[in-house]
This record gives C-alpha cells, structure tokens and sequence, in this order.
C-alpha cells in the first residue's frame, strides 16, 4: 500500500514509486555553487556514466537571498538552470531545501541579516524565524513549479523528493522546544503540495508523512518505521578539509562495502556525499574549513574522474541494478548465517531463478570461505559478494579491479596572453585595521566578530600600542626589553618605532 499520495511519485515501506514503477535510487551530491555553470553538464555527466541516476543538492538560502525580498540566481547560483542540466541528462533530483543546511558553509545557508532582526532566534519556535523560512522555502517551491520541475508536473519533471531542515534530531535535547519546531516544519513542508515525498535528513522520527532519513558512513542498520522506506542522504565518500588536519582518504573498498550492505539489508535510496565536492569560492566556506571541498569523491575538485573510486563504484552500481527487480518487489529477505562473522540475505525465491543473494564477511581482518546453497565462496575480509542470480558472484566489494591513477598537478607560468582567451586575474582588497590610522572603533575589551563585521569579512583587527620611556635603568644589566604577547589569533604583527618588527 502507497504511504503518502501524489500525483507520479510514491512510497511504502519498501521503496518510492515513480511513474507507478518502484525504483532503486543511487544518488550523487554535486552542489552547484561549489563549481562553475561551465562544469555542471560534464558533472553531470560523468555522474550518470558512473552509474548515478540522481543528483542531489542543497539549496543555499544566503547565496539566494542575499537581502530581504532581493533575490539571487545567477552564476553559480543559477539553480534553475543546474535543474534543467540534470533533466536533461535524464536524471532525477532530490532537492534539500533545508534552508539550514550546514554543509560547511559559511552561517549554515543562513542568511547573516535574518540573525540582525531584532527577537530572531534561529531553527526554534521563533515567530521571526519561522516567517522568513516558510516564505523562502515558498519562494524556492514556486519557482520549481513555475519551471514545471516537479515530476508530479509531467514525467520529465527530476525533482522527485525535496528536504525540509537538516540533522536537527541531536538538537531536540537541547532545546525545550525542539520537538515543536520540528512537528512545524513538516506540517509547513507538506503544505506547500509539492506532490512529491518529504524528507527529513538525520531525522529517525520525522513527522506525519515526512520520511526521516541516515548521515553517517554505514546505515545499513538504519531503522525506520515499517511505512516508510530506508533512505541514505548522506553517504560519505570522505571527510571534510580543514586547515589542521591531513586530508581524510576513504578506501574505494570500503565505499562499496557500505552501500552494499545498506541494499542487502533493505535500502532503496544511497546518496554520495559529495560525489563532486567542488570548491568554496569566495567566503562560503564557514567553520574553519578550506577553500577546497574535494571530500574524496567519485569525482575530485577540479571535475577529473578519480581512480579507482569512481570505477569501482561504477561496477558496484552495475551489479546492484542486476539485482533491483527482485530486490525491491520482495516483501521480506531470507537471513542465514554462513559463518560466525559471515551472513547471507537471499531476496525472492531460491528454488526459483528469481533469486538475489549478497554473501557479506564483516571480519575486517579474516578472509572466509563459506557455503551457500550447496555451493563454495571465498569472501575477503570486510567485504560483500553479490550474486544476481543466487549463484555466480558478479561482483565483490574488495576485489578492485579499476585502474589506479594519481593526477599530477603541473605549475604553469600563468602570464596574460594576447590569444582569443586571455587571463583576467582580479584581485579584491579587503579594508584593514592600518598602524598608526584611526580605529574604526574604540572598545576596551573583545567584541563579537560576526556583529561588528556583520559577515562582511572574515577578519577582526585588534590594534594597541605601548610607550616605552626614558628611563631605562631595568636594562642595565645588558637584557634586550622583550614583549611577550600571549594569544591564539591567526596572525600577528608588531611594531617598533613605525617599522614593522615581526609577523607570524
């Protein structure tokens, strides 16, 4: 039976429906303003090439609304257009409109002159901050029904599930009214009759209709309740950037063991995040994070199809779609136990040729060798085998088998050029706190940054000065006069006389 009604998408317990067909849905983040209008279509792309059906991606209220009532969609930000690139290709879309969407960007997607209106208090039973979300989650649901984006609006329409708030449930207790604000938003999201499923990202128990969905690097043991189905929204195919630590590499291995454990045990929908990390241009990047947001993905920073990620998940994704009309039109698995730390999951009938079996060892030291069906496996340590007819194995989560490559970045001398193309460098100056000129204003004592530099820059200057006299008599014993200055800024510099002394 049909867990919420629309016009051509649907769900149960098992899976969506789409156009009255169930699908298995494997998804790639790619968030346009973290690449370049230029680069969406080969994203794109290469996305589908690896298997994806689906692209995924926020909606970025800041970079939208960048006043109230002023609206931005140009550029990087010209969402419409990334939309119809990905209809195009013949994709589908899940649209997380949050609008709080946390993703490592600067404020969340917040708007930084929401947090200046007087009484606003943030993601909370806020009258202030419930208006302004509901009015701009409205304006972003119009605009897709203006396009016809919507797949209930005609079976071209991608958009096939949009997201209401992000990862809030840890909040709740902390937050006497967490729980209300919560209930409001999936009431607000569903009242907007998109007539296609809402989802609530990191949310078990989301509310009414509102399908509650995992973030974290394994959810196969995801529960939900049993008239909604298993949705994965945020795979991680790495870890963030940050300026204090090593980059974060996750084994394409270990990629591919997490997604087949999450459909052997009962998932329908796996979204990579990020399938395309990009870049944040700009001050986007919020929370320390670098200008890079490369995560590990399928496909790295620059648009190149990184080996052997990308290869091995694309066979992954093969031998998934082998298994997907038996797997979703299967009420309930067959779990047998091949070993101590070995199970089986059959899907269908295996007296019958409709039959799917994944063959897991979730040993990650001992390789097994285990029987099935009167048969003989061998099953590397952490790994699944996936077997579409219940028999041969097609695939193997750790036997990688694509090819392996470094991109090797080359310096060029980047003159201008007086070809058909030539560079344009430009350069932005950001006003600075300048020795010896007048504050831009006199405090005694530590300000908040975002409230005096209202976002405007990243950077807060403190100056002060200290006159040493004549007299010198506490130096007769020959010692240097020291200034010792204890602080955990991100840069000093020191004067002496006028001349700069030290930076660092």
């Amino acid at each position: 039976m049909v867990g919420v009604a629309a016009e051509n998408v649907t769900y149960d317990g098992r899976s969506l429906f789409i156009n009255g067909r169930r699908h298995l849905i494997i998804s790639g983040s790619i968030h346009y303003p973290r690449s370049t209008p230029e680069m969406w279509p080969e994203l794109v792309r290469l996305a589908k090439e690896g298997g994806a059906n689906t692209i995924e991606t926020y909606v970025f209220w800041n970079g939208h609304e960048i006043k109230p009532d002023i609206y931005n969609f140009e550029g990087r930000f010209d969402l419409v257009k990334f939309v119809r690139i990905v209809q195009e290709a013949g994709m589908f879309l899940i649209l997380r409109i949050g609008p709080f969407v946390a993703g490592e960007w600067n404020f969340g997607g917040i708007p930084v002159w929401l947090h200046f209106i007087p009484g606003t208090s943030f993601r909370t039973e806020n009258d202030n901050f419930k208006y302004y979300m509901e009015k701009f989650m409205t304006y972003i649901v119009n605009l897709m029904k203006q396009e016809k984006l919507f797949a209930s609006q005609g079976e071209k329409g991608p958009i096939i599930m949009t997201q209401v708030e992000n990862e809030f449930e840890y909040l709740e207790q902390i937050y006497p009214e967490g729980k209300n604000y919560v209930n409001w938003a999936g009431e607000m999201a569903i009242s907007q009759h998109t007539s296609v499923p809402w989802i609530m990202c990191g949310e078990s128990d989301a509310p009414g209709p509102v399908i509650g969905t995992c973030n974290d690097f394994y959810c196969d043991d995801f529960q939900l309740a049993s008239d909604k189905p298993k949705i994965w929204t945020e795979n991680w195919t790495g870890w963030l950037p940050t300026y204090w630590a090593p980059k974060y590499h996750r084994p394409s291995r270990d990629s591919a063991f997490a997604v087949a454990r999450f459909f052997q045990k009962g998932g329908s929908v796996v979204n990579y995040y990020m399938y395309h990390g990009g870049t944040n241009f700009g001050r986007t990047g919020g929370g320390g994070f670098t200008t890079s947001y490369d995560f590990d993905g399928p496909i790295d920073e620059y648009g190149l199809v990184r080996f052997p990620k990308w290869g091995h998940l694309k066979e992954l994704h093969e031998a998934i779609k082998l298994c997907e009309n038996v797997v979703l039109n299967t009420n309930q698995p067959t779990n047998i136990a091949i070993g101590p730390s070995q199970e089986g999951t059959v899907w269908g009938d295996p007296s019958s040729k409709i039959c799917v079996a994944f063959l897991a060892n979730y040993d990650n030291t001992n390789d097994a060798t285990v029987v099935f069906q009167n048969a003989s496996y061998d099953i590397p340590a952490w790994s699944v085998s996936i077997l579409p007819d219940c028999k041969n194995v097609v695939f193997n989560t750790a036997k990688v088998s694509s090819q392996s490559s470094v991109v090797e970045m080359v310096p060029e001398d980047l003159k201008p050029s007086q070809e058909n193309n030539p560079l344009k460098w430009e350069v932005f100056v950001e006003k600075a706190g300048i020795w010896g000129k007048e504050a831009d204003l006199v405090y005694n004592g530590l300000v908040d940054q975002l409230n005096v530099t209202k976002d405007a820059s990243d950077y807060l200057w403190y100056t002060t000065s200290i006159d040493v006299g004549g007299n010198e008599e506490f130096m007769k014993d020959g010692s240097q006069l020291a200034l010792v200055i204890q602080f955990q800024s991100h840069h000093l510099h020191a004067f002496v006389n006028g001349e700069l002394l030290n930076k660092g």
